[in-house]
């Protein structure tokens, strides 16, 4: 199937390859892929001395407008040829100086010169199609390149190793097993011996469980890629900006002991036990007349409604109120909810028992438990013990297969003749060759790499 979509070969494309920021980046890297990369090259660096110009070796030049021989920039170029490069093209990189003035001016004579702009992950879907890569190892790279955590890389990794391939590869394997055997008693029962049905249904069984283990799976990987968006509300002056600090361990929001500091959203990003955290501290929500503080008591509401978890700080000196049970009320239904007690350290009274957890924020008492009751109530308690992780194209698609496969166990079930087992076996067939691209449209090729970064 690979084989059969369009690719361009006498396309050659470019773009810068680090990311470029104004007066950052020591180093910014302009790459060039396709039958015209090494002429292009050749056209614009120009390399002092008797050095030789060879695949997989590194030049010392500079590049220049070709047009007037003035030197736009010092530089090294490393030139791959085919197919020993990532594209499994020939394959020219630049790396000059970084920021936006040099980076850019190269790429505009590199544009001029006969190529044209990448398109967002190109490079990666060429590497792709020339077969350098499955579709999985490919969104590997994405993912790894957007890692938030530790954690997440490690996954990422894991997935461009090949270990995800392997797992999808090998339940696809098994599956066409079946389907072979089944096949074959459709066109030439009376020439085999009989088909044991219980041994399918047992294979098919399997598979399906190993698939529904996977998709229960991708949720934990979900966790570690994208992160949760964590809400801390309370009334005003309960501790919520000083929790904040004491988990990101900065000083983010100004804490005072007068009620009502907080007058805007705030953000802070970090990652506990291995999973990325957007702490949002609200203003307290309480009645008030001060127009600003009504906007960020707004803005409150509206990151409330769109948390994926809320932690609900109040003050153990105080007890539990109306105003906090009022609070409680506007969480939506089936987020979870950490109702976190603050003062630890002053003397809590009997509200203690109203709070999931005590802490002290100013002492930093409880904040451990605090985390780990956190990640317990979102379901993040077990991301550690994740191998491999499905993307959600590829949970969908996991999904897909094992409801197929119950609807080859239903026909099994009620007896049918074989050819009825093998319809939604071939389903479930595709739907994993889809995973790894050895069954996969061009619109599905497309969808995958937009969402790559121009260059990569």
């Amino acid at each position: 199937m690979r084989g059969e979509l369009e690719l361009d070969s006498n396309d050659t494309i470019a773009a810068v390859a680090t990311a470029v920021a104004p007066g950052q980046g020591s180093v910014a890297i302009v790459r060039i892929s396709g039958p015209r990369a090494e002429a292009i090259g050749a056209r614009l660096f120009r390399a002092p001395g008797q050095q030789v110009w060879d695949s997989h070796r590194v030049l010392y030049g500079h590049v220049v407008d070709p047009a007037t021989e003035e030197p736009v920039d010092e530089a090294l170029l490393l030139l791959m040829r085919a197919p020993r490069s990532f594209t499994r093209e020939t394959v020219v990189e630049l790396h000059g100086h970084g920021g936006l003035v040099a980076v850019q001016r190269v790429l505009e004579l590199v544009l001029a010169a006969g190529a044209r702009r990448a398109l967002p992950g190109e490079f990666s879907q060429r590497a792709f199609l020339h077969g350098r890569l499955d579709l999985t190892r490919a969104e590997a790279i994405s993912e790894l390149v957007t890692a938030r955590s530790r954690r997440a890389a490690q996954l990422a990794m894991a997935g461009l190793d090949g270990g995800l391939q392997r797992r999808i590869g090998a339940l696809r394997e098994r599956l066409l097993d079946q389907l072979a055997e089944l096949e074959a008693r459709v066109d030439f029962e009376e020439d085999l011996p009989p088909l044991d049905g219980e041994a399918v249904v047992a294979a098919l069984t399997a598979v399906r469980r190993e698939l529904e283990q996977l998709v229960a799976e991708a949720r934990q990987g979900a966790l570690l890629r994208e992160g949760l968006r964590v809400a801390i509300v309370g009334r005003p002056n309960v501790g919520k900006s000083s929790l904040l600090n004491r988990l990101s361990r900065r000083e983010r929001a100004i804490v005072t002991d007068l009620p009502g500091t907080t007058r805007d959203l705030l953000e802070s990003e970090l990652v506990l036990d291995g999973v990325p955290l957007t702490l949002l501290d609200t203003a307290g929500i309480r009645p008030t007349d001060d127009a600003v503080e009504q906007l960020g008591i707004a803005r409150s509401r509206e990151a409330l409604a769109a948390a994926d978890a809320v932690v609900l700080v109040f003050d153990l000196t105080a007890g539990w109120t109306p105003a906090d049970a009022e609070l409680r009320a506007l969480v939506p239904d089936g987020v979870p909810l950490l109702l976190v007690g603050n003062k630890a350290d002053l003397d809590p009274g009997p509200a203690a028992a109203q709070a999931d957890v005590a802490i002290s924020a100013l002492t930093g008492a409880g904040s451990d438990a605090l985390v780990e009751q956190l990640l317990q109530r979102c379901g993040a308690a077990e991301v550690q013990g994740v191998q491999v992780a499905l993307n959600d194209r590829q949970r969908d698609l996991a999904a897909r297969a094992a409801v197929a496969l119950t609807g080859s166990l239903e026909a099994a079930a009620q007896q049918l003749p074989w050819d009825f087992w093998t319809i939604d076996l071939r389903g479930a067939v595709r739907c994993l060759g889809e995973i790894t691209g050895e069954e996969v449209s061009e619109a599905v090729l497309d969808r995958v790499f937009a969402r790559f970064c121009i260059g990569k």
